[in-house]
């Protein structure tokens, strides 16, 4: 779309910048998110969101991550404002903003049902943590059971790394909700901001206006 590709980047410039004027404190996060992050050509939402994020100082100053289920993709941004990285990401394999009553219970027992695979959006304060195997993951909603891990080995591997490969955002919609990322980003770069202290994560919504969900600049 030309407008998020050439206009959009324009307008994103000038409302970070604008922002920056009216708070000096955010100058030098939204100058550093504008220049890295832009160059990723990011969803008109997305830029929607980390404008709110930093211009409101939403994000208290923790570390955040961006999740755009539309393209399948995540951006994780230090608590100054610097990106840290970005890469696709299997999704809840229905779409959906919600999560459904008691699913948290069903994903334990491993009956959650296919209407009830969604990723849902929102704000959400993030808690590091282990799941019931040990293996370190970061809650972003304990009570639903939703979480960013890492591709888990076993059976299903190999096809799901082939998802995350894949091209199409469709391709990605697999998980039983969950924010699944490959082993080395969730090594590399959410592990070490969000594996050891709070953080926030901004869950774009895929079934109503972004503005719905956050607020209006």
């Amino acid at each position: 779309m030309v407008w998020t590709i050439r206009a959009g980047a324009a307008l994103w410039a000038a409302l970070g910048l604008a922002t920056a004027l009216a708070n000096p404190l955010n100058t030098a996060a939204a100058v550093s998110a504008h220049k890295d992050f832009d160059t990723l050509r990011p969803s008109a939402d997305a830029r929607y969101v980390a404008q709110w994020a930093l211009g409101s100082g939403d994000h208290d100053g923790q570390p955040f991550v961006i999740v755009d289920k539309n393209d399948a993709r995540v951006y994780v941004f230090r608590g100054d404002g610097r990106l840290a990285g970005s890469t696709a990401a299997l999704l809840g394999s229905t779409r959906g903003d919600h999560s459904v009553p008691g699913v948290g219970e069903r994903t334990q027992t491993g009956s959650v049902g296919v209407d009830e695979r969604t990723t849902p959006a929102g704000r959400f304060v993030t808690t590091p943590g282990r799941n019931l195997q040990g293996e370190h993951v970061v809650w972003v909603d304990y009570q639903a059971a939703f979480a960013i891990h890492r591709l888990r080995p076993g059976a299903s591997f190999e096809r799901r790394q082939a998802r995350l490969s894949s091209a199409s955002a469709a391709d990605k919609r697999v998980s039983l909700g969950c924010v699944v990322v490959p082993v080395a980003f969730y090594e590399s770069v959410v592990e070490p901001l969000l594996g050891r202290k709070r953080g926030v994560v901004y869950v774009l919504p895929e079934t109503q206006p972004v503005q719905e969900v956050f607020g209006a600049m």
